[in-house]
């Protein structure tokens, strides 16, 4: 032991306090990386078709008499973004810093997501009543536009949608473009896999949302050619088009429907509009 002790004592005389210092500094560096960061995280997120199936339960499930029969055998992908640093899903300075490295994910101040002090249950809440809200709102907003332009009787007419784990109201649209197709005999997307973002307003207006520039790398990951983005976002969007997707600009649900249909059949396709710089 006294050995021990008199070689710890040599080793620490025969170095300088710069030599220590920089250990010292060392040491600290690698505490607060492992803090809780400030930041929040996003990344590209699951895809959920809206025509398809989850758990063996179709997405969209409506019945009614007026409900015609529709096998499309295209895909309409609504589009999620991973979200990391949020109460209740805190991340590392660590992590925050590779992050901010990597051109796939977007660093953000926390405040700029959610209220400063809201607790994991409340940010869990807002998120379901978001979701909640937009599913309902598409559902009465897609029967709406069909009694009125395509001339299906809306009353007996019942939607539920099941869609588990994606918060907030961002799939809106989407909801509202799979409720139409599912009303019609005809297959809108002609085949084809169109993905999408935005949400819905009674006017039938289309909605800004957060992190499309992410949402478009998580379209072209899985599979889809075509992107309908709200108007409103386009500036995010112009000059971060993934290879080989192309970005249609959509103002209203009637922009949106007809942008489907048009994609779909192939005629006019050319001509829909993409984003430009405001």
């Amino acid at each position: 032991m006294r050995s021990l002790s008199h070689a710890l004592v040599l080793y620490i005389t025969s170095h300088s306090l710069r030599y220590f210092a920089g250990f010292f500094t060392v040491i600290v560096a690698i505490f607060a990386l492992s803090l809780p960061s400030a930041y929040v995280v996003e990344e590209p997120g699951p895809t959920q078709d809206v025509l398809g199936s989850l758990s063996n339960t179709p997405v969209i499930d409506m019945s009614g008499s007026r409900v015609k029969e529709n096998h499309d055998t295209g895909k309409l992908l609504l589009i999620t973004v991973n979200v990391s640093g949020v109460p209740g899903y805190e991340v590392s300075t660590f992590y925050s810093l590779i992050s901010w490295m990597d051109p796939h994910k977007s660093l953000l101040p926390r405040e700029a997501i959610v209220p400063v002090g809201q607790s994991a249950d409340e940010y869990e809440k807002e998120s379901t009543n978001e979701m909640n809200d937009s599913q309902s709102l598409a559902q009465n907003v897609a029967l709406q536009y069909a009694s009125k332009h395509l001339g299906i009787k809306k009353e007996d007419v019942k939607v539920r949608l099941h869609i588990e784990d994606i918060g907030g109201p961002s799939a809106g649209m989407m909801y509202t473009l799979g409720i139409l197709d599912k009303l019609t005999p005809e297959q809108e997307t002609g085949g084809k896999t169109i993905a999408g973002t935005g949400t819905i307003e009674k006017s039938q207006k289309i909605g800004a949302i957060g992190g499309i520039r992410l949402k478009m790398i998580a379209a072209k990951r899985d599979g889809a050619t075509w992107f309908l983005a709200p108007y409103d976002n386009c500036n995010e969007v112009v000059g971060h088009v993934p290879q080989g997707l192309r970005v249609v600009s959509v103002k209203t649900l009637d922009d949106a429907y007809k942008a489907l249909k048009a994609i779909g059949s192939g005629r006019g396709a050319n001509k829909l509009p993409s984003c430009n710089v405001k």
